[in-house]
């Protein structure tokens, strides 16, 4: 009977590992796999659940990405879209990337982007990786829009993903596995 739990145990744990990427993230990131994912929570609220998707490549850090990734949010309630703009903004700011008017250009162009969400809504960034660095974002698998500047999609991706990140814990459990393939 232990054996079987064992295996069963297992089993659930490789499935979920090599969790099948949504069709969105793998026209974005060729061979994408599950870097990591957690949990973000603000005084005890949970506010979404974070995974990152990388491919062979893996994450290669938000200053010199030079290889695609995806950072997709499921949202736990429902959030205006102009909070989730100025929140990101603030979290930027935070970070230290951008200047002051790099940073308010940043908060209009989200402002314009990020709609209201429901419960159960995800909102994900795909970094386009090459001579012209940006991001797509998608709300539920359906593109929201380009934004074809590398210097915003490296700021934007740095609130999670930066070693100066408010959210270390979180950081961390989305770089769990986010190293290049041998």
């Amino acid at each position: 009977m232990g054996r079987l739990l064992a295996i069963v145990v297992l089993s659930l744990a490789m499935s979920g590992a090599m969790a099948a990427p949504p069709a969105f993230v793998a026209a974005d990131v060729p061979e994408a796999r599950l870097a990591g994912e957690g949990e973000y929570t603000w005084f005890g609220m949970r506010i979404y659940q974070a995974q990152l998707w990388v491919g062979p490549q893996g994450y290669q850090g938000a200053a010199s990405a030079t290889a695609p990734f995806v950072l997709e949010l499921r949202y736990a309630r429902a959030l205006d879209g102009g909070k989730i703009a100025e929140a990101s903004h603030e979290q930027m700011q935070k970070v230290g990337v951008g200047t002051v008017a790099q940073r308010q250009s940043w908060l209009q162009t989200m402002r314009r982007i990020f709609p209201d969400v429901k419960e159960g809504q995800r909102i994900a960034g795909a970094y386009r990786a090459g001579t012209a660095p940006g991001v797509r974002f998608y709300l539920d698998g359906k593109v929201l829009a380009d934004v074809s500047d590398g210097d915003f999609a490296r700021a934007f991706f740095a609130i999670w993903l930066s070693p100066e990140s408010t959210a270390p814990t979180l950081r961390g459990a989305l770089l769990q596995n986010a190293a290049p393939l041998p």
